[in-house]
């Protein structure tokens, strides 16, 4: 199950892993977060090295996992579950190490209280909306629309899609039916880079996503897609109807739908409209 968890609402990607029942994260998110490095790439590509010079086995014990990156692909990315963390952490001078212990010990404490109450899920992923500044009328939304993405999933899934570059695939077809661009694209168009595209969506646009996803998944489950090929054409065909229906309302409202606004600027206005 990948997940993006926030700390000190930066964000970081993770991954758990059922069979394991460990979570997984980003390396280059955690150091990013620890050192406010520009570059934690080169930081965490030097760290290795030192590491292999001082004869530490870490490095070498670490696993890869595909993630998500800023232009909206799977790549494959240096990951390490808590108990491998504490012990890098260590090797990373930062104001910030005893603080992440705290967190990483109770993200682990979350999931064990998550596998037995999958409400308490729902309850932090408002939390931490809210914490971030969103609208409870937004998060209400969004929360539907990951409910909705995950249909469409178990759907792909069930058709014998695979994770990773094809969802990647199949989603920048759908986005790119309904909206006329490409997740890339779009994230560009409202100067996104690592931020999740949903999350900087006005009402509107999430609506029309949902539509899109939710219309894929029923035309699936109706026509039962035994190739990526057929699963394609499905998603093009759910992300037209949506399309249709973008540009019917455009047309009563006279202004476009997709909008460059990302959360940041959503909220200051928000926040403007709230001193008037």
């Amino acid at each position: 199950m990948k997940d993006i968890k926030l700390f000190e609402n930066k964000k970081i990607r993770s991954n758990w892993d059922s069979e394991q029942e460990k979570w997984f994260f980003s390396i280059v998110d955690i150091i990013e977060v620890l050192t406010e490095s520009p570059r934690p790439r080169k930081y965490w590509s030097a760290l290795k090295s030192k590491l292999k010079l001082e004869g530490s086995e870490l490095s070498q014990n670490l696993g890869q996992l595909k993630m998500q990156s800023e232009d909206g692909k799977f790549y494959l990315t240096d990951v390490a579950d808590t108990e491998q963390l504490f012990r890098l952490i260590q090797s990373i001078p930062s104001p910030k190490a005893e603080p992440f212990k705290q967190w990483l010990a109770k993200v682990g404490y979350e999931r064990i209280e998550e596998s037995q109450d999958p409400e308490k899920s729902i309850d932090r992923a408002l939390a931490n909306y809210l914490k971030l500044g969103y609208s409870s009328a937004w998060i209400n939304q969004r929360l539907k629309s990951i409910e909705v993405r995950k249909e469409l999933t178990d759907e792909w899934e069930n058709r014998g899609v695979k994770k990773g570059q094809e969802f990647a695939t199949l989603t920048d077809i759908i986005t790119q039916a309904w909206s006329g661009k490409t997740v890339g694209q779009y994230k560009k168009f409202k100067g996104l880079k690592k931020e999740n595209l949903r999350d900087n969506m006005t009402n509107l646009e999430l609506v029309l996503n949902m539509l899109a996803e939710a219309t894929t998944t029923e035309i699936s489950k109706e026509h039962n897609p035994e190739t990526f090929e057929d699963n394609k054409r499905i998603a093009k065909k759910g992300g037209e109807i949506a399309g249709d229906t973008r540009r019917k309302i455009e047309q009563q409202t006279g202004r476009s739908i997709v909008s460059s606004q990302n959360a940041k600027i959503l909220k200051e206005k928000r926040k403007n409209k709230e001193l008037e």
